[in-house]
């Protein structure tokens, strides 16, 4: 071999090392998200599900993808998340209760609650479903949640209003809050994280969060902790997620009080706690 083919020979070697050696590109955190989901999320990233995988992908060293799907259509939420997460489709999904069975969750982030929210004018003595003005109300709910349930238990809904947002393409949760306003209905009973991005544009409102309960006789819950989801078998991302949680849980719930999202730290939040 001669030298000249020697240093074809070392060049090529050279090349193929440095190949070997170049550190792999960095793999996309992919999210499932709804496209046109205000507070949560929208394809311009104005969400507070946006600005959290943006937040857990910069933990993680990983840029983020999303995958669009609307949570709002047949089936809702479940069938969301059989059609995206779990057809392997992304790898995570950023805000599910804790509780959730058909997927794999993180620890909790946030603790946060269903509300009732009524005009401020009104000094209404409202601490629970069980207070007595409500009996001369008439109430706004989100259809298929916990407060529906409540509502039967004590005949309140037979002078209830129901709202179907969570089940609606383009409806928005500041709809109750209109309609509260309005007069269309006396208060509204809704999930606290939906309404407070848009609370601030309705000044004459307050929340007043709503307890679990056993009042009835049975246990009501209406205090939840969200956690991230990620498939029911992906271990390795629901760890790396359980990671970047802990490390960066303040950052993380800087984001949502940003939204103005009520987040608890202790049982005592949830009898103080009024916006």
């Amino acid at each position: 071999m001669t030298l000249r083919r020697l240093a074809v020979a070392a060049a090529f070697a050279l090349a193929a090392a440095a190949v070997t050696a170049a550190p792999a590109a960095a793999q996309p955190l992919r999210v499932c998200a709804d496209p046109d989901y205000m507070p949560f999320s929208n394809r311009a990233g104005q969400g507070f599900e946006n600005k959290l995988a943006q937040a857990v992908g910069h933990a993680l060293g990983e840029p983020v993808t999303y995958v669009w799907r609307s949570m709002r259509g047949p089936g809702g939420f479940d069938q969301f998340l059989h059609d995206t997460l779990n057809a392997g489709r992304c790898d995570v999904v950023m805000n599910v209760p804790y509780a959730s069975e058909n997927v794999l969750v993180t620890r909790p982030y946030y603790v946060s609650s269903y509300v009732f929210v009524y005009a401020k004018k009104r000094k209404y003595d409202i601490t629970s479903l069980d207070s007595p003005v409500l009996r001369d109300l008439k109430i706004g709910f989100e259809q298929d949640t916990p407060p529906e349930t409540g509502l039967k238990l004590r005949a309140l809904i037979l002078h209830s209003k129901p709202f179907d947002v969570g089940d609606t393409p383009g409806e928005s949760p500041a709809d109750i809050l209109a309609a509260v306003k309005s007069g269309q209905i006396g208060v509204a009973v809704t999930w606290q994280p939906s309404i407070g991005y848009f609370m601030r544009s309705y000044p004459g409102l307050v929340s007043v969060p709503l307890p679990n309960s056993r009042a009835a006789g049975t246990v009501e819950q209406y205090v939840f902790p969200m956690a991230m989801a990620a498939r029911k078998t992906d271990t390795r991302t629901r760890d790396a997620l359980d990671g970047a949680i802990g490390r960066n849980k303040d950052e993380l719930q800087r984001v949502l009080r940003s939204f103005g999202v009520l987040i608890y730290t202790g049982p005592s939040d949830v009898q103080g706690a009024q916006t």
